[in-house]
């Protein structure tokens, strides 16, 4: 499996002819360069609702953009409430988890902090091997919103070179260097606890 971060909450995953793309923008502020076979969206803004930009040629991608139990490509999404607060509007997010080559991903879209989570989003964070957390300007709670979560790994997105930093540094990790993509095996998990990769963005 391959994840490539595109910036903002813009993840791409593939896995062979596979590719999974999360919250995909607007083409006005991220034109896209793939097709995927499968969209997530976790809040509905012009910044991560734009599924018809990851259309090309014959791949046109199957959209789950909210709460709910999804089976696609042989793939199960589950998908559960949680609440995220943007600029000073508080809008709905779902948190989604499903399994790629063995590895139990959770992404949290927007939310952050633990009051923010329904019981079956917190359900699904806790289930993970790998959690991607929203930093913002909030890197404290949102590395101590991840690692209650007890993952393996943690990937943030949406954060400035300061506020990775600062993410690094809450975990003890300043010494990791930015990658332009996760190349990940079940293997790679073993013995890991709280390992945080940052990904540069690649858009």
């Amino acid at each position: 499996m391959v994840i490539t971060y595109l910036g903002n909450s813009y993840f791409k995953l593939t896995l062979g002819d596979l590719t999974i793309a999360v919250n995909p923008p607007d083409k006005s502020l991220k034109p896209a360069r793939f097709g995927a076979d499968i969209a997530l969206i976790s809040a509905n803004t012009s910044e991560m609702n734009s599924p018809e930009t990851v259309v090309l040629g014959d791949k046109e991608p199957f959209v789950i953009d909210g709460p709910g139990s999804y089976e696609v490509k042989g793939l199960l999404f589950t998908g559960a409430p949680s609440t995220a607060t943007v600029g000073k509007e508080e809008k709905i997010n779902t948190v989604y988890g499903f399994e790629l080559d063995g590895i139990k991903i959770a992404f949290l879209g927007l939310a952050n902090e633990e009051k923010a989570f329904s019981p079956e989003a917190k359900e699904i964070a806790a289930g993970a091997d790998l959690v991607c957390v929203y930093v913002g300007d909030e890197p404290a709670k949102a590395y101590k919103t991840a690692l209650s979560f007890d993952p393996s790994l943690i990937i943030p997105f949406g954060a400035s070179k300061e506020m990775l930093a600062k993410f690094l540094k809450e975990g003890g990790q300043e010494k990791n260097e930015l990658q332009d993509k996760a190349t990940l095996k079940r293997r790679d998990l073993d013995g890991k606890e709280g390992l945080i990769i940052a990904l540069a963005d690649q858009s």
